[in-house]
């Protein structure tokens, strides 16, 4: 049986390259985490990737419901687009803007 000797700075050279890899990945949650987004002004696309529970037919629901009454003057007046209950407005009220 042949072993092969991989020199001890190659095995630390990939240890710190995955060590990285896992820093920046937490990094990117942390960041995603803390996106805000304007109910009044943002678009479908925006909305649903800034809304944890919010897909694509959602974020065009919300979109429809501000073009028919205006403008949200509450972040609770999300409650009113259908689809969209209390657990999930809780879950997003840090991200939400007006």
């Amino acid at each position: 049986m042949k072993f092969f000797r991989i020199p001890l700075t190659v095995v630390f050279a990939v240890f710190l390259m995955l060590a990285h890899v896992q820093s920046v990945s937490a990094e990117e949650a942390v960041v995603q985490e803390q996106v805000q987004v304007n109910l009044n002004t943002a678009s479908a696309e925006e909305l649903s990737s800034a809304l944890e529970g919010v897909g694509t037919a959602k974020a065009e629901l919300i979109v429809k419901f501000r073009e028919a009454n205006g403008e949200f003057s509450s972040v609770e007046q999300l409650l009113e687009v259908k689809g969209i209950g209390m657990a999930t407005l809780e879950k997003n009220r840090d991200r939400i803007q007006l």
